[in-house]
């Protein structure tokens, strides 16, 4: 799962940071408004972690924008004000949840595992192709009801893969959700992930569902609904 966090205090972003990343989550940093809506807008995102009191454009700015755009990534607001009138202005701006600082990483888990269990607005929290499953909340992959275990960088190529089954997926596209912004990678990194992930998700059955577009990318192809 990809995490778009947008924060402006360095400790608080590095703790995070660290954190995150032991549990199996990808985070990408934004340190103000303008950069994390931008961020927000190029990139898909399983969560927004989203500061109110940021540089260039306040966190409730940026919801209304996010929302505006047809962003439907669930968003959390992260802030010091905790009245109730603060609350409510934080989800009416668009958020599906708000965090008081500071807090427990052990809550930020949960709650984490809760916006991930509901999906994006409208869309499914467990996503199926076939008979492969992948559930974002629980961490959990499975085809014909056998578990198939996953590194995290795996699990966030497959999710790229679930949520556009049957359309190409270009290797641009898997740089931009799997790794994080900005981070260099050697040009092969991308064809020793996919033959990695095609070994453990369709090395074992009979029907394939991955295919490889030559020069272009790969694609999803789930089989044919039974009648």
């Amino acid at each position: 799962m990809r995490i778009l966090l947008i924060e402006d205090n360095p400790a608080l972003c590095q703790s995070l940071k660290k954190n995150l990343t032991e549990g199996g989550y990808l985070l990408d940093i934004a340190s103000d408004g303008t950069e994390g809506l931008d961020m927000a807008l190029s990139i898909f995102y399983d969560v927004i972690l989203l500061d109110i009191m940021l540089p260039r454009m306040d966190g409730l700015m940026v919801c209304r924008e996010l929302r505006n755009r047809h962003v439907e990534a669930p968003v959390m607001m992260l802030t010091a004000r905790d009245t109730v009138d603060d609350r409510v202005l934080g989800l009416d701006s668009g958020a599906d949840d708000y965090l008081v600082k500071p807090f427990s990483l052990k809550e930020l888990h949960a709650r984490l595992r809760a916006l991930l269990r509901r999906g994006s607005r409208g869309g499914p929290a467990v996503l199926q192709a076939g008979d492969l499953r992948l559930d974002p909340a629980a961490h959990r992959v499975e085809r014909d009801g056998q578990e198939i275990l996953l590194t995290s960088r795996e699990f966030a190529l497959l999710e790229l893969f679930m949520h556009c089954p049957n359309l190409l997926v270009t290797r641009a596209m898997v740089e931009n959700h799997v790794w994080d912004y900005g981070s260099a990678r050697r040009s092969n990194v991308i064809d020793v992930y996919m033959r990695r992930l095609r070994q453990k998700v369709d090395g074992p059955y009979p029907v394939k569902l991955f295919e490889t577009v030559r020069g272009e990318g790969y694609r999803l192809v789930p089989p044919p609904e039974k009648k």
